[in-house]
């Protein structure tokens, strides 16, 4: 770890701990906590000077930072033999924390909602879950914003052998986790390539604030992918964090909103679309993919990202049946919803002969202008539209759940 006092608050030096058990090394709860070290050994490598610390002689015992006021440590090594003179430097500490500016790093932390493709970009997030996916770890993180919606760099055509993934990982999340995800807002999936353990995850828990230091983030098939580096930092933040107070008075108020639950980039929404259940309210794709019914009807604010088959003439059977299938998108989820029969009929209205206006409805709901017209890159609307949902197997109706478009016309 890094440490300072009032002598060296800049860069600090480096201190070196051993222990036989991992839950014996310091278990900091916040960046900017105290540590009081007894009997360390101060020596030079590589012309910087650095502490050990050794099991056998060697004491520490950790305190709240600048938003504590007890003196009495949350972690302590077996040894360890507190002073009443000791309470003097506390006090010192954290007065010094209070103006104190973190080193390494950019100090600058964005929101969900300012993400972009780069790297060394830092994040202030709470931890939802930690799941494990192919033997790795995967973090979901939220902080009640939206990650900005990315265009859509695939070909239309290429959506029956290559579709667009629904999510990050290989499969869905389990329902369980589903289940406890917020209503809103775009929950993160956070990849862990490197050593977890040397990286400080192995101390993370699910419910709390963190500051991710230097990460990388990529965009595939408009997901967005972020990864820590092996030179990424973990800080705890204290619940106490101005920060942290103001992003969860922010989180409550959008939970609470009437609107809260539509994409934070689709107001003002578009007019490409309307719907006739304009009195029930609007939810989020993760709230109708964690319905605890297999069957019901919902609105919701969408992009269109992708359809099979994307050809005006292959929308309908030879009998004049409509049947697609839409892949749609929201800030927290994707899921494939289909138009079938009558409710084709409702969404482009029964104009079979009519190549020219169907055309024209199929790329506005897709995104494909005449400047784009190879239908590769495409940025989608926002649209208001129904689902419902529907099972096949009565003996498995949740696991067997689909969805349909209904109740949705679309305007030209």
């Amino acid at each position: 770890m890094k440490i300072v006092d009032e002598s060296c608050s800049n860069p600090g030096m480096s201190l070196t701990m051993f222990a036989a058990k991992m839950e014996q090394l310091p278990l900091v709860e916040s960046s900017g906590d105290i540590i009081h070290l007894c009997r360390i050994v101060i020596k030079f490598h590589n012309g910087q000077v650095h502490g050990v610390f050794h099991k056998k002689f060697s004491s520490f015992a950790l305190f709240k930072g600048k938003h504590g006021a007890s003196f009495i440590p949350y972690q302590v090594w077996p040894s360890f033999k507190p002073r009443d003179q000791d309470k003097k430097f506390i006090v010192a500490l954290r007065q010094l924390l209070v103006d104190y500016e973190l080193a390494g790093g950019s100090n600058k932390s964005l929101s969900l909602k300012e993400l972009r493709v780069g790297r060394d970009l830092s994040l202030l997030c709470k931890v939802l879950q930690i799941c494990e996916v192919e033997n790795k770890p995967l973090l979901l993180i939220w902080d009640g914003t939206d990650t900005p919606p990315a265009t859509i760099q695939s070909k239309l055509e290429d959506e029956m052998e290559n579709p667009l993934p629904l999510q990050v990982e290989p499969f869905p999340l389990p329902r369980d986790i589903l289940l406890s995800l917020p209503d809103a807002g775009t929950v993160l999936r956070l990849i862990v390539d490197e050593d977890h353990e040397v990286l400080g995850l192995h101390l993370l828990k699910t419910g709390r604030w963190v500051k991710f230091v230097d990460l990388n983030c990529e965009l595939h098939a408009g997901l967005w992918h972020v990864k820590l580096m092996p030179y990424t930092k973990l800080r705890f933040v204290p619940n106490e964090d101005p920060l942290i107070l103001e992003s969860e008075r922010y989180c409550e108020k959008r939970l609470s909103s009437k609107f809260g639950r539509m994409p934070l980039s689709s107001t003002p929404l578009s007019h490409t679309t309307v719907t006739n259940l304009e009195d029930v309210p609007f939810v989020t794709l993760t709230n109708i993919l964690a319905h605890p019914q297999a069957t019901a009807k919902f609105r919701c604010v969408v992009r269109v990202i992708a359809a099979i088959p994307w050809r005006i003439e292959d929308f309908r059977s030879p009998h004049g049946t409509y049947r697609i299938r839409l892949t749609l998108e929201d800030s927290t989820a994707r899921l494939h919803a289909f138009v079938y029969s009558k409710d084709g009929e409702t969404l482009f209205g029964d104009y079979p002969a009519a190549v020219d206006l169907m055309t024209k409805m199929r790329n506005l709901l897709l995104g494909i202008t005449e400047s784009n017209n190879d239908t590769e890159t495409r940025n989608p609307p926002w649209i208001q539209c129904c689902i419902k949902s529907y099972y096949r197997d009565k003996n498995d109706a949740l696991g067997s759940r689909c969805y349909r478009i209904c109740d949705t016309k679309v305007r030209c």
